[in-house]
């Protein structure tokens, strides 16, 4: 990813995070004026939202820092960090909704049809325009942002069909109801996304990368007898890393170590990896790392 994309990418963030605050203070007195407790709960839902959107923006703009004698690969896993403590807030905040809803659908109360249909359409104005900004993000941080902007998208779209709805329907069914069927589908896709940021965190091989034919690729190539001690990780979701120990076999002198090492900077060039190391072994040598060769070896 270039310089260019992560600047574009932060400067996303600080508009979300700029715009949700602003609504947040807006979204808080409005309901006041219009007597709505359902908008002034949302409106701590959005103070959340800010919250973690300021964070994560915090965290984006460490995370381009250079690598330091402590962050050796440099500060690309404080996104993480952001798209991980983005995805519980937003999980507690789900959790909370659907509590809320169901207790509206249980004990239904009257709403300011009126207010809620003037505040619907200022919220989908605002949090559709940042949403769509972010929309495009490539980094977990981006994607998990983005779905708390779509989540408050949805839940005002489901708001202002209700307000219209009860300007001609006497019923408070309707918002409890809408708002339960969307946050339990943006419940779904956060906790997707919650798992794909801890499989990262766990340090798991990225799901895009075909580990097998990279190993195909690499017994393929001239004076390469086996592998082993061959990890695939990721720093971010978006930039990974190679590490591997290469066995070689027949190997005249030089100028074949060099050839070789061209071949295997080529084959690699061809995935995303960030940061690739592979130690060489001769012939006859021996692993550092013997004792813990015969799970990973491959020939």
């Amino acid at each position: 990813m270039s310089h260019h994309h992560h600047h574009h990418g932060h400067q996303n963030i600080k508009l979300a995070f700029f715009l949700n605050l602003a609504f947040t203070v807006l979204e808080f007195f409005g309901g006041l004026y219009v007597n709505s407790i359902a908008i002034i709960s949302d409106a701590l839902h959005d103070l959340g939202d800010s919250l973690s959107l300021g964070l994560s923006w915090y965290l984006a703009r460490k995370s381009d820092k250079e690598a330091t004698k402590t962050f050796t690969f440099g500060y690309k896993r404080f996104t993480l960090l952001g798209a991980l403590i983005n995805g519980l807030i937003l999980f507690g905040g789900s959790v909370f909704i659907i509590k809320e809803a169901v207790t509206r659908i249980i004990h239904p109360e009257p709403s300011d049809a009126q207010g809620m249909l003037v505040f619907a359409i200022i919220g989908v104005l605002v949090n559709g325009y940042a949403a769509y900004r972010l929309s495009h993000g490539k980094t977990l941080n981006e994607k998990v942002i983005s779905w708390h902007l779509i989540e408050d998208v949805l839940g005002w779209a489901a708001v202002l069909v209700a307000s219209i709805v009860m300007l001609f329907v006497d019923t408070p069914y309707i918002d409890p109801v809408l708002s339960l069927l969307i946050t339990l589908y943006i419940l779904w896709n956060v906790i997707k996304r919650l798992k794909e940021t801890l499989m990262i965190f766990l340090q798991a091989s990225p799901s895009e990368i075909n580990e097998k034919e990279i190993k195909e690729k690499l017994l393929q190539l001239p004076h390469v007898q086996s592998l082993h001690h061959v990890h695939i990780w990721s720093l971010d979701g978006e930039k990974h890393v190679f590490t591997a120990h290469i066995k070689l076999k027949e190997v005249q002198g030089l100028d074949e170590m060099l050839a070789l090492k061209k071949a295997l900077k080529k084959l690699l060039k061809d995935y995303p990896f960030s940061h690739h190391t592979i130690e060489v072994e001769l012939p006859g040598e021996q692993c550092a790392m013997e004792p813990l060769d015969s799970p990973n070896s491959s020939s």
